[in-house]
């Protein structure tokens, strides 16, 4: 698997490509993001990590600009650490978000849970409907209505994974365990991020993820909603 990586701190780089080689992936590191998205334009990887403040254009930038184009997993590295800027993210297109500093390891392990995740929905071939939306968890693929619907890796991991139990409330811990596929300790505010994302995505369909109190949350169709 192909990695890029834009980071203009030099030791974070070296660090963080060196783990990452040791673990089996093909690594290409950039001190900015221009650079890494001239690169992406050329040939696309299949990974991207993105520190946020870099010279030239930032990271949540360069994260819309690839989002537009393709759905690859993107991960982005910050010390930035504010609800915003977690939130900021994760509307832009980011899978994950994780705040410096970090141990290289965590970021290690939570690559290879994007990817093993990705590699279980290719395995599968199955097409799950609820309402007026049906998942193809072989192509990747989400529609509404049976027109496109734009969704990031995670997003449609999450969206899947819902479908899948469709006739129950699933827990936040649940999700953080077999959507992120990461068993040790993870800010829960990456999934709540990524369910706002959803949600908002959701709107011009009659599917709606809707909160259990004190639980977490479950599907449901809504009759009146604004189809556009």
């Amino acid at each position: 698997m192909k990695i890029y990586i834009a980071d203009d701190d030099k030791d974070i780089r070296d660090i963080i490509g060196s783990f990452l080689e040791n673990s089996g992936y093909e690594v290409t590191a950039f001190d900015t993001g221009d650079k890494l998205m001239t690169r992406f334009l050329k040939e696309q990887s299949d990974m991207v990590i993105l520190d946020i403040m870099m010279p030239g254009t930032d990271g949540i930038s360069i994260c819309n600009q690839i989002r537009k184009i393709c759905t690859v997993p993107i991960i982005i590295v910050s010390a930035k650490d504010s609800e915003i800027d977690r939130i900021n993210g994760i509307t832009m297109g980011a899978d994950d978000y994780l705040v410096k500093p970090f141990a290289p390891m965590e970021l290690v392990v939570r690559v290879g849970a994007i990817f093993r995740r990705i590699a279980m929905q290719s395995a599968s071939i199955e097409v799950l409907s609820f309402g007026d939306i049906k998942i193809n968890t072989s192509l990747k693929e989400c529609s509404a209505s049976d027109k496109p619907l734009d969704v990031t890796p995670t997003e449609f991991s999450l969206l899947a994974y819902m479908f899948e139990h469709q006739t129950r409330a699933v827990s936040r811990e649940e999700l953080l365990k077999n959507v992120w596929d990461i068993n040790t300790v993870v800010d829960t505010k990456v999934c709540d991020d990524v369910l706002k994302r959803l949600r908002k995505k959701l709107l011009p369909t009659n599917v709606r993820i809707v909160s259990v109190w004190g639980f977490g949350f479950k599907l449901k169709m809504e009759d009146n909603y604004a189809n556009a």
